[in-house]
């Protein structure tokens, strides 16, 4: 089976006039003129016999990691009428991102394992949208759609996990703020590579086990982590609190005119080696306390720590000072292909 997708490209969001972009609707252009690619890499498949023995660490569990929890609440995320046509590229309500899936504010505890059943559950607006350990949103798109970076920063690194996620991009955009692209089906940026607000850093997919083992009944979705002085934050604000979202409550997608750098980080180096030296982990500690310079280690603590969060007891802040919440990012996908969101359960 082939799945299309968008042409490969490095930078920001392409130029295009009115009546083009009116005209990318459900097909989000014209597929015929995009090359194909395999649905092993879609998925993250390959190498096989690695993806497997990452796939035995959330089954299993590892040194240090439970192994995931699933039930029968874990059916409610399957969505075959959505995912379906979003498998062959194509967006079921026209250029809108389909939110199936925010961020959980009563997780259950991680000690217990990651959790894909729905036991306790509580999104941003007070509702029920999302699972157990979700620390994320879900952005449903079609395959192949061109992910963006959501604000300026730098790509701190690009990491291929079929246990957690499948393909990877962290990006770090200064003042405390990460954000991680997760299911990628190709990444199109190398870690180092300065960005610009609205370049392009992926094409989408659903890799990883998620994809593997809920096809063709999981939706093919980007899995947005933001991560703020260290640790997962909702951008999507509740009451009282400062959206991350640029254009306030809502995201909008990436302008077509959008550009601008940004400020590195600054970290606090005795804050990331006390976090690193608490890793219970041995190989894990050893393999970050060896990392240079000092923001390469600070950022690839800060990963590991978020996705493999029983191995570090310490999570002292990385930064040099506590930065607030305020409004920094855009949906990370052009104004050329959406218009902006809907919730699923709004719809």
């Amino acid at each position: 089976m082939l799945i299309q997708y968008a042409a490969r490209s490095r930078g920001k969001g392409e130029e295009g006039d009115g009546r083009e972009a009116r005209l990318r609707c459900a097909t989000l252009g014209d597929m015929t003129q995009r090359p194909r690619i395999p649905l092993p890499e879609a998925m993250g498949l390959l190498p096989i016999a690695h993806r497997a023995r990452q796939a035995l660490i959330a089954l299993r569990g590892e040194e240090d990691v439970p192994k995931s929890r699933m039930g029968l609440s874990s059916l409610g995320l399957l969505r075959p009428r959505l995912a379906w046509p979003m498998w062959r590229g194509r967006a079921p309500i026209p250029r809108r991102v389909v939110l199936t899936n925010l961020f959980n504010h009563t997780q259950t505890p991680v000690e217990a394992g990651w959790s894909v059943k729905r036991t306790q559950v509580e999104d941003f607006r007070g509702r029920g949208l999302t699972y157990d350990s979700h620390n994320g949103t879900d952005l449903c798109i079609p395959v192949g759609t061109r992910v963006l970076t959501a604000a300026p920063g730098v790509v701190v690194r690009v990491l291929s996990e079929f246990n957690r996620g499948g393909l990877k991009v962290f990006i770090d955009h200064g003042d405390g703020l990460m954000t991680c692209y997760a299911h990628l089906a190709r990444a199109l940026v190398v870690e180092g590579d300065v960005l610009e607000r609205g370049a392009r850093i992926a094409l989408s997919g659903y890799s990883g086990l998620d994809g593997f083992s809920t096809f063709p009944f999981g939706v093919p979705h980007v899995h947005f982590n933001t991560w703020l002085n260290g640790e997962p934050v909702d951008p999507f604000a509740r009451e009282g609190e400062h959206s991350l979202w640029h254009a306030g409550r809502l995201p909008a997608p990436v302008p077509l005119d959008a550009g601008g750098g940004a400020t590195p980080s600054e970290y606090d180096e005795h804050a990331v080696d006390a976090c690193i030296d608490g890793c219970k982990t041995k190989h894990v500690r050893e393999r970050l306390r060896a990392l240079a310079p000092l923001s390469r280690r600070a950022a690839y603590s800060i990963i590991a720590r978020n996705y493999y969060p029983t191995r570090f007891p310490l999570r002292p802040n990385p930064y040099a000072e506590l930065h607030p919440r305020a409004g920094r990012l855009d949906l990370p996908f052009s104004a050329r292909d959406f218009d902006g969101v809907v919730f699923i359960d709004e719809d």
